[in-house]
């Protein structure tokens, strides 16, 4: 990314614009790479000014922490570290959501050992744990900054009134949330509610797990273990039906000069000053192409057809299905219309 490009606000912090998500290093998408190859694409991005680096407990349960933590070493003071809490391996080796506050601080201090830092500048509650009230969460998080082993407060999948709650107790510096042109949510209250705050959107997926790439035409070739294979718009009948808004989406791109992954992040980068994208990928070139984002721009005409053609009315299947969509704290659609 080039110097010149306008800079972007997580609380004190000043990043590129586009961060790198690095969840997919380790697991998610199938087959993870091989720790050198994943360290190389870390490298590389710091080569390419990635100031901005996200990981969690949950990623491959600790394994993605300790991948990063060699390659940002000699870099610390140059980035923003982001990891999460909420989300963990339990005793019984099981995935659990958990907001409790001593749950809360062994998780932080378990992150700090692998990632070999005394200090994470941007901590996210992965996941409201219901049976938790968020303030009291919050409270805890708000605990360990003023201890100096985080040096701000995040929220990840929360709707708007849940983040001014938690907002109440302390100030967040960022909620992170899916957000592209097919998962339009974040649209319906909290994006504006966090400009209203001055709370920076973080938004993952941007890239709506590889459709708006154009380059996963068959999704029966996807791992057994990807994750894509439990999520309604993956199945086969809806992503066919999915792919034909690529043709036209194709031709906006070949019109803007970029390729279609550049056009879905030039469009989120017009949803607001503070809104960040947060890339993922474990491929060298895509890394380099989506990074290339910064040269695109485009006029309010192609703005338009791009929200004509790919958003909540015009996408088949649901983000999640029931169970995990009840995990998340998100407003949907279907809420907003009954």
């Amino acid at each position: 990314m080039d110097d010149d490009i306008k800079r972007r606000r997580i609380g004190e912090f000043s990043v590129a614009p586009i961060g790198l998500g690095c969840m997919s290093l380790s697991y998610a998408y199938g087959t993870p790479p091989d720790p050198e190859a994943a360290q190389a694409l870390l490298g590389r991005a710091l080569d390419l000014g990635v100031d901005h680096f996200d990981t969690a407990a949950l990623y491959g349960y600790g394994a993605n922490e300790e991948l990063l933590a060699p390659v940002i070493k000699p870099h610390r003071k140059k980035i923003v570290l982001a990891s999460k809490c909420g989300i963990f391996r339990n005793a019984d080796g099981v995935r659990e959501i958990n907001g409790r506050p001593a749950v809360l601080k062994k998780t932080c201090e378990d992150s700090l050992r692998r990632l070999g830092t005394e200090v994470i500048d941007l901590y996210y509650l992965h996941r409201w744990d219901k049976q938790v009230p968020i303030e009291e969460s919050v409270g805890a998080l708000a605990d360990l900054l003023k201890q100096g082993k985080i040096r701000s407060i995040g929220l990840s999948e929360v709707s708007a009134d849940t983040l001014r709650k938690a907002y109440a107790e302390h100030p967040i510096a960022a909620v992170q949330s899916e957000y592209s042109l097919w998962t339009r949510n974040p649209e319906i209250r909290v994006l504006a509610e966090c400009r209203k705050l001055g709370v920076a959107f973080v938004a993952f997926s941007p890239l709506a797990r590889g459709f708006l790439t154009g380059k996963l035409r068959d999704v029966t070739t996807l791992a057994a273990k990807d994750i894509r294979r439990q999520m309604p718009r993956f199945e086969p009948d809806n992503y066919a039906a999915n792919l034909a808004l690529l043709d036209e989406f194709s031709e906006i791109a070949a019109t803007a000069g970029c390729s279609m992954a550049q056009l879905a992040l030039a469009w989120l980068l017009t949803r607001g000053d503070h809104v960040l994208p947060l890339i993922g990928t474990t491929r060298m070139d895509h890394l380099e192409e989506n990074l290339g984002t910064a040269q695109v721009a485009l006029s309010t005409q192609t703005l338009s057809r791009l929200d004509a053609l790919i958003n909540q009315r015009t996408v088949h299947g649901a983000r999640y299905v029931a169970s995990t969509q009840a995990e998340v704290d998100t407003e949907t659609f279907e809420e907003v219309r009954t």
